[in-house]
């Protein structure tokens, strides 16, 4: 009989995605593995999928980040850009590297997204974009929100990293801002091992993307009029190296790009699994211990938050204790590790944001855990992991 453990991902790569790259490998005659048609494909069902006119398959969400930063800074110029406390280190890195200043907002307890009303407060004219990230498959948005931006003319780039097919009164995630942001790193909904996608219904960010991935190179646009100006503005130049920007090599290739078409084909049905699971844990841990009340609207959960009601750290520990004996790994402080003003690289920023003024997200940051959810979970494993969770009452 086997040891009980509980991963946080079991294996995201499938027998059939491994016998569709193995087909791939021996049916490509011309042995082209950049990025050519297989790329290209991704990118159109993607899109379709989501439901928006444009995606760029990139090597990292990371690097999807960061193009879409460097996309708003050529825009809209500089300026201050919005940010949550909780999300991966890359979001507000991204803001930083481009020469925006990072406006830091809480988080909603309901969401762990940022939270709205701080966001209002902190909107003046040097705002260039709200960076919204949707936190383990929980939506963010708001028609308040929608309408605000909107209203004032700022951009809202959304972070789908983790929250593929996560919807808004019935829209995808990723559809509603100026540009959007998914990862398909090895843990994620859907799977490439590395990559990720910058998706946008804007003709310019678009093209804008394109090229920056790519060396900045004019011929990358895929607007062959535009192109045709560049090279008779540029006569002096080969028509086939016209860089425009300086920009980045962050392309993907064909073999993850086949990975992720054939995981395309089960996402709604793991997405489905994942939400079914997660509302199995919801009705099975205790509430008397664990914080439960968030909002499930659109959800497309991706990893089980686990927060702990009091802020008792003797609690806390004991509690890490009890997950460590049971084998069941886990990550504090959710998102990236929690709140991200407590990490290093932000440590300048500290002198402007004082962290009594974040409550909530450094609640989840001593007090709050994922652990793993995913498709191939069964219900009887769930119901021993909160057995043993719960457990912690009696400790």
């Amino acid at each position: 009989m086997s040891k009980f453990f509980h991963p946080l991902m079991d294996n995201n790569i499938s027998n059939d995605d491994i016998d569709s790259l193995l087909k791939f490998i021996k049916n490509n005659k011309k042995k082209i593995f950049t990025q050519s048609t297989q790329v290209q494909k991704l990118e159109k069902e993607w899109s379709k999928w989501l439901g928006v006119k444009y995606s760029v398959f990139v090597n990292s969400g990371s690097s999807a980040n960061l193009l879409s930063i460097l996309i708003s800074k050529i825009l809209f110029g500089a300026g201050e850009i919005i940010v949550p406390t909780l999300t991966w280190v890359s979001d507000i890195a991204s803001v930083i590297q481009n020469d925006f200043k990072p406006v830091f907002v809480d988080i909603n307890p309901r969401t762990l997204c940022m939270d709205e009303n701080q966001i209002f407060k902190k909107i003046n004219k040097n705002t260039r974009a709200i960076f919204l990230s949707h936190i383990q498959g929980f939506n963010g948005l708001s028609q308040n929100l929608l309408s605000v931006l909107k209203k004032k003319k700022i951009a809202l780039i959304e972070d789908v990293c983790e929250s593929h097919g996560a919807t808004y009164k019935n829209k995808k995630l990723g559809s509603y801002g100026l540009l959007s942001n998914f990862s398909f790193y090895y843990a994620h909904h859907m799977t490439t091992i590395e990559g990720g996608m910058i998706c946008s219904n804007n003709k310019k960010v678009f093209e804008l993307a394109r090229m920056l991935r790519s060396h900045g190179m004019v011929r990358e646009c895929g607007n062959k009029k535009f192109e045709k100006m560049l090279i008779k503005k540029n006569k002096n130049l080969s028509p086939k190296f016209i860089f425009l920007y300086p920009a980045y090599n962050l392309r993907n290739t064909e073999m993850p790009a086949v990975i992720g078409l054939n995981q395309l084909k089960t996402l709604d049905k793991n997405i489905k699994k994942r939400n079914q699971n997660f509302s199995t844990f919801l009705r099975n841990i205790d509430k008397s211990i664990f914080y439960t009340d968030f909002n499930l609207d659109g959800v497309s959960n991706y990893a089980f938050p686990v927060v702990l009601k009091d802020k008792n750290f003797e609690l806390r520990d004991k509690f890490e204790k009890l997950m460590i004996k049971n084998k069941i790994e886990f990550r504090r402080g959710n998102a990236g590790g929690g709140n991200q003003l407590r990490q290093p690289y932000l440590k300048k920023y500290l002198n402007e944001n004082k962290l009594s003024e974040f409550p909530n997200v450094d609640h989840i940051h001593f007090f709050g855990y994922y652990i793993g959810n995913y498709p191939s979970l069964k219900r009887s494993k769930i119901l021993k992991i909160c057995k043993i969770l719960n457990s912690i009452k009696n400790q």
